[in-house]
């Protein structure tokens, strides 16, 4: 077995390889540490790379292994962490010159259940500046590269770990979506992320933005997904919101049969443009609902779907105020789209916000509505491949000095909403970039939705395609 064989191996083998003790934590994360030694240069995907620690603790976990002790379900296994997350004794700079060598007091609840449970971090993932936009940039450490393009976006403000995913950083990366950041970057970079039920996952510090921020995992198959989110999830008191249900055995219970379930598709929610290429391939994936997993599917056009972009572009600025005082502070070292979406917050009357609020929780029922006539909704996960890094929307769409929502608008929906949703990869265009086929499944169903991307894993795999990077 090659060095890149050994940092492509997903979690779960991982762990049974470690326990017939056929491979050891040491050689995998030292052959991790030197590809991302090798290929981060290029790529850009971490900000904080933790090489002593994760050797030191990589050591201890072999040490463990040879004594026969009891072990965690990610003993040993490599984990990234998004830099929104804090990690005590670790700077935690959301992407921004205004938090540059910040130190983290405290470790956030979903990282310390992985860590418990023996992951291993070997560093923490990139970020645009306080995640507010959904291309791989940010003015504190510069474009993260998509791995299958140099110089292409590779998403929003998950891009770090999505990238570690994809080139081989780590089986097992923590992601954040507050409209669609765990799942674009999934589009971009050719993996699978998954978006959990609204509350399934605890996260603190609780950020502004009216219970839209999920916490979930980036990984190359759909099980590592369900291993993280088992160990990620469950009620913590630190965050209010948080479901008081335990998790289900995700991994247990991955391949259970899922029956005849009751499957829509909508091309553009009726009202979402799509690039030709992307929708050609996002229906050839839906096909194969049909003639591979012999499960109908019924193409719909949702009533609730046009009421969308009116909301996202009224709260993700007004949301975005919390930052207000930087423009002031440090206005030239901002992050220039950021700044004007802020500008146009700041117009927002507390009137107005209240009445806008009712409105989104109309829409919010409306979507809860139409799950009761289906089980699961199949969209595009983005309407666009790939494009420059360097630009907010691609060179073909309409321009504006932050409204980058125009291409991604099959996402934050289901974050107003809290449905669980997932991007899995889907194809590839002319040019050899991923795209991703958009999931989502009712409200607490987080499992359904694992199950049906298991089953269209197995139907069209994915995970032995690399990023030509080695």
């Amino acid at each position: 077995m090659n060095a890149a064989d050994l940092c492509y191996m997903p979690a779960t083998e991982l762990a049974a390889r470690y326990r017939d003790r056929s491979i050891s934590p040491v050689e995998v994360v030292d052959a991790v540490l030197r590809r991302i030694e090798t290929l981060d240069p290029r790529l850009n995907a971490l900000v904080f790379p933790l090489a002593d620690e994760a050797r030191a603790q990589a050591r201890q976990a072999e040490q463990a292994i040879m004594r026969g002790d009891v072990l965690g379900a990610m003993h040993g296994i490599p984990l990234t962490i998004k830099d929104t997350q804090h990690l005590a004794g670790h700077p935690t700079q959301i992407g921004s010159p205004s938090r540059k060598g910040l130190v983290s007091t405290f470790t956030a609840p979903q990282a310390q259940r992985m860590i418990d449970a023996g992951a291993i971090v070997i560093g923490k993932t990139t970020t645009p500046e306080f995640g507010w936009k959904g291309v791989s940039e940010s003015p504190l450490t510069g474009i993260t590269h998509n791995p299958w393009k140099q110089g292409m976006n590779a998403g929003a403000s998950s891009a770090g770990a999505a990238v570690a995913a994809a080139a081989g950083y780590a089986p097992l990366n923590q992601g954040g979506d507050g409209a669609g950041s765990i799942r674009m970057p999934a589009h971009f970079s050719g993996v699978y992320g998954l978006k959990p039920t609204y509350g399934r996952v605890p996260n603190y510090p609780p950020p502004a933005s009216d219970h839209t921020v999920h916490n979930g995992p980036l990984t190359r198959t759909v099980a590592d997904s369900a291993l993280m989110l088992k160990i990620m999830a469950g009620p913590h008191p630190w965050d209010m919101h948080s479901l008081e249900s335990p998790p289900a055995d995700y991994t247990g219970r991955l391949h259970e049969p899922l029956g005849m379930p009751k499957i829509a598709f909508s091309a553009d929610l009726g009202h979402a443009r799509v690039d030709p290429e992307v929708a050609e391939i996002v229906a050839a994936a839906v096909k194969r609902f049909e003639q591979d997993l012999k499960l109908p599917v019924t193409q719909i056009t949702p009533d609730w779907g046009p009421r969308g972009p009116e909301l996202i572009r009224y709260f993700w600025p007004a949301h975005f105020t919390q930052y207000a005082a930087l423009l002031e502070r440090s206005p030239g070292q901002m992050d220039q789209g950021l700044a004007a979406c802020i500008r146009e917050g700041l117009e927002t009357r507390v009137s107005e916000y209240v009445q806008k609020r009712i409105a989104k929780q109309d829409y919010c029922l409306a979507i809860h509505r139409s799950f009761e006539d289906w089980d699961f909704l199949l969209t595009p996960a983005v309407s666009v491949a790939a494009f420059p890094a360097d630009r907010l929307q691609p060179a073909h769409w309409p321009q504006h000095d932050w409204d980058w929502i125009m291409w991604a608008e099959f996402s934050y929906p289901f974050n107003m909403s809290g449905n669980p949703a997932a991007s899995i990869p889907c194809g590839f265009t002319k040019d050899g970039l991923p795209v991703g086929l958009q999931i989502v499944g009712r409200r607490f169903d987080d499992l359904g939705v694992l199950k049906l991307s298991a089953l269209f894993e197995a139907a069209q795999p994915w995970a032995d395609r690399r990023p030509p990077l080695d």
